[in-house]
């Protein structure tokens, strides 16, 4: 909700604090609440509700769409963030995070004071954090969701803290929760006083990840949970400080990419885009991106893709700094030269279609792909060389003609009715007496896609005196109830 409101401002005004607002989702029954204000929060409004049903409760509800994928790059970009308190940060769920901060807390002055130095960061962007600490992950997670949002809890005290909770507190789904709540357990307390026994009987079918008894292990330490921590963003960079103010980057940029290519060598990875800036003495920067079709930190190759693009650069008055930098990478081990001294075919369709790419654009260079389609005409597409890989032909297009007419033109035929293949047809007024022909070749309409009276296609592979051959569909057949009498085309010709 805090990132809604400071998104929405930016080009828009944002109801008050008085206006219940929520924010929804596509649920199995329409739309559901996924985030609350304040105001609809003091309503008792609760996530997962139908939107309509609160509506009618609530006629003055302000709805909104949520962003997911906003709200969950937001909660990507914050847990690396995080890791200015500790090294070992992770995903919690949907909007919560999990820092491993043993033997980190000293350096902050203590927990109470990296307890208070989180919540005032996370203010400083915006977001109210509610914290705990605790000796494991589970009850961390749930003295935060649950608790005072800024509880310590020593080792010895954990069955303690967690006893008053809910057992949602314990990231159970909501099935389970239902469950333990009509059996009368409430609270996380209630829960682990039962003998274990019987409740490992009733739960023996669960998941791990569903069981409450396991949960509540993990919870009090006696099972372990370890912190799966997603590793640090690797950023490749490359800088040229210059001794004085230069207007052509042509000469250093030799070195930027060799030193870039080296970083990518130890690192067993290739470049799959790049970016050139030049931070000029006035303060302000120029950039100048391009990209790669496969991962390559091949120093010539990399180094052509900026040929007769480096002019585009206002360079001002000058400037005195260059960074080459890898936006994106990927794995290429380290891989030895075929001992015949032959290059990899691939590889230098690669660099061609990069070269080719940056003189002339991205969207000027395409590869073909295909579709799962009836008609023939729609068999093919064309998708951007560097965002897709050539795919091979289907082994139904190799008994298709080479060259296909768009449209297909129509044409006069003579043909034994109501079904029979063509003996003579007139095409660009010159008439050709067919001399052998294969088919027919049935392909129905997609009546998933296809208006409703679309007529099927009888195609043949004609042979005419002249040798030619030519592939020719008749759409329709007599009194199938779509249409008058059939029309035929032709689609293609053969090599």
């Amino acid at each position: 909700m805090e990132r809604w409101r400071r998104v929405i401002s930016q080009y828009r005004s944002v109801p008050g604090d008085e206006v219940p607002v929520v924010l929804s989702r596509d649920g199995t029954h329409g739309p559901v609440v996924h985030g609350l204000s304040a105001a609809a929060r003091a309503r008792g409004i609760e996530t997962g509700a139908r939107v309509v049903d609160v509506q009618a409760i609530h006629p003055d509800l302000h709805v909104e769409p949520t962003d997911l994928e906003g709200d969950a790059a937001l909660v990507k970009r914050l847990v690396h963030w995080a890791r200015r308190w500790c090294p070992w940060t992770a995903r919690d769920q949907d909007h919560g995070l999990l820092l491993d901060v043993t033997g980190c807390t000293h350096l902050f002055g203590g927990e109470a004071a990296m307890l208070r130095d989180i919540r005032s960061r996370f203010a400083l962007q915006g977001l109210t954090a509610r914290c705990a600490m605790a000796p494991t992950p589970g009850a961390a997670q749930a003295l935060a969701r649950f608790g005072s949002g800024a509880q310590i809890c020593g080792a010895e005290d954990v069955g303690t803290a967690l006893a008053p909770l809910p057992v949602a507190a314990l990231r159970l789904d909501a099935q389970t929760t239902r469950l333990l709540n009509r059996l009368g357990l409430k609270t996380i307390g209630a829960l682990s006083d039962l003998p274990r026994a019987a409740l490992m009987r009733r739960f023996a079918s669960l998941k791990p990840e569903r069981n409450p008894l396991i949960l509540l292990d993990k919870a009090l330490g006696k099972a372990a949970d370890p912190l799966n921590a997603p590793p640090d963003h690797r950023h490749f960079m490359a800088r040229s400080r210059l001794a004085e103010p230069v207007l052509d980057p042509a000469p250093h940029l030799p070195a930027l990419v060799e030193d870039l290519c080296a970083q990518l060598a130890r690192a067993e990875l290739g470049a799959r885009r790049l970016r050139l800036t030049v931070y000029r003495i006035d303060g302000d920067w120029r950039g100048l991106d391009t990209a790669t079709a496969r991962a390559s930190r091949d120093a010539a190759h990399l180094r052509r893709l900026f040929d007769g693009k480096l002019e585009n650069i206002d360079s001002g008055f000058g400037f005195d700094l260059m960074t080459l930098e890898a936006l994106a990478s990927e794995p290429l081990p380290l891989m030895q030269d075929h001992l015949d001294g032959k290059r990899d075919p691939s590889a230098d369709v690669a660099g061609l279609l990069d070269r080719l790419v940056a003189k002339l654009g991205p969207e000027k260079v395409s590869w073909p792909q295909w579709r799962e389609t009836h008609k023939p005409e729609a068999v093919e597409e064309r998708a951007p060389a560097l965002q897709a890989s050539p795919a091979a032909a289907p082994a139904l297009l190799r008994e298709r003609p080479l060259r296909l007419l768009t449209p297909p033109e129509e044409v006069r035929v003579i043909y034994a009715v109501p079904e029979g293949p063509p003996s003579q047809f007139n095409w660009r007024r010159v008439t050709y007496k067919t001399t052998r022909h294969a088919g027919p070749e049935r392909i129905a309409p997609e009546w998933w896609r296809d208006r409703p009276g679309t007529r099927l296609r009888d195609y043949y592979k004609v042979e005419v005196a002249g040798g030619q051959r030519f592939w020719l569909y008749r759409e329709g057949v007599i009194h199938d109830g779509r249409g008058a009498e059939p029309r035929w085309f032709l689609h293609g010709m053969f090599a």
